[in-house]
């Protein structure tokens, strides 16, 4: 199934651009082409907890974390998107632990408008899946599971 603006793709490789070049984000949430993502909305990851940036990454590998481990029903989906102002690393990931972000991994305080949808992307393999959530699992209850928003 191929949605207006939508790119293929093929399994994510930590650390490589996207073929296109372009922003992607991983979610849950069913969005459409001119969509905007907003600061100020609940969390991907955390249930109850009020997002002050917009997270968006240049590499599948990210994008498909965002979009396998992201809370609620429903198949996982990788937007493109399109920053409409300023990006900062994301500390999350750069600061914690990959120093020099080779995640491209970015936020924002400004909109992000969907300009499509990658379809028929693969995502990591199960144990993979399962490997991340049960690390997450571990940090949470260890109290360390912070997000710097």
């Amino acid at each position: 199934m191929v949605h207006p603006g939508a790119v293929e793709t093929t399994r994510p490789q930590p650390f490589q651009v996207h073929e296109s070049g372009a922003f992607l984000h991983g979610t849950k949430a069913d969005l459409a082409a001119g969509d905007l993502l907003l600061p100020g909305r609940p969390s991907n990851f955390d249930r109850g907890r009020t997002m002050n940036h917009v997270y968006v990454t240049r590499t599948l590998d990210a994008a498909a974390w965002g979009a396998e481990l992201a809370v609620g029903e429903g198949p996982g989906r990788i937007y493109v998107v399109e920053p409409t102002g300023a990006l900062e690393d994301d500390p999350n990931v750069t600061d914690k632990k990959y120093p020099g972000n080779p995640t491209l991994s970015y936020r924002t305080r400004e909109p992000v408008r969907i300009i499509g949808e990658l379809v028929d992307w693969v995502g990591h393999a199960p144990e993979q899946i399962q490997a991340m959530r049960d690390g997450l699992a571990d940090l949470q209850r260890k109290g360390l599971a912070v997000i710097h928003d």
